[in-house]
């Protein structure tokens, strides 16, 4: 299965940073937008390609987990994978690291659908654009913000955790060791 990759590299700055010398939320949701927008471009989904066909893709949902402060003149790299290719939407992973520290300082899980523009809904999306997409995709049986956030305890007890691993299984992707069902 595909690996997170580099899908934005930028640094913040002073205008990012709140009254508490903080990068606000808002930037993070911008350069999350950005990360999206790159991935899409990585698999042919560029603004020329949808405006030729009067498509666009259009945010739904966005949920973002805040880790770590990020500060003036900290670098930020964004790394970015598909979770899900559905029949009118896709599902984005993007975890945002500090380069300097390697520290998570955040990740996100962003919904978007596919639509067309002039008649302003969702439409399919088409079968060679959907297979690109796939492309990115990544292992449907992990869950890169628990691999990639050691900071968080695991308060889950063995009970929890067998249910987490009957829900993987029950899901028909994978089984009950976490494993990618053929």
């Amino acid at each position: 299965m595909n690996q997170l990759e580099v899908m934005y590299r930028g640094t913040v700055y002073p205008w990012h940073c709140d009254h508490m010398g903080h990068m606000n939320v808002m930037w993070y949701t911008g350069k999350f937008d950005e990360a999206s927008w790159s991935l899409l471009a990585h698999v042919g989904v560029t603004r020329s390609f949808l405006e030729s066909r009067n498509q666009g893709m259009a945010a739904l949902q966005q949920n973002i987990t805040y880790k770590r402060e990020l500060r003036a003149g900290d670098i930020v790299t964004i790394r970015s994978g598909v979770l899900e290719v559905g029949d009118k939407i896709v599902r984005i992973f993007h975890e945002m690291r500090n380069e300097v520290t390697l520290e998570v300082a955040a990740f996100a899980n962003i919904t978007g659908i596919y639509m067309d523009t002039r008649e302003r809904r969702s439409i399919p999306i088409p079968s060679e654009v959907a297979e690109n997409i796939r492309a990115k995709q990544l292992d449907p049986c992990s869950h890169y913000w628990a691999e990639r956030l050691p900071s968080i305890p695991n308060s889950k007890s063995p009970a929890q955790r067998e249910v987490a691993i009957e829900a993987k299984a029950s899901s028909g992707l994978c089984d009950v060791s976490g494993k990618v069902i053929s």
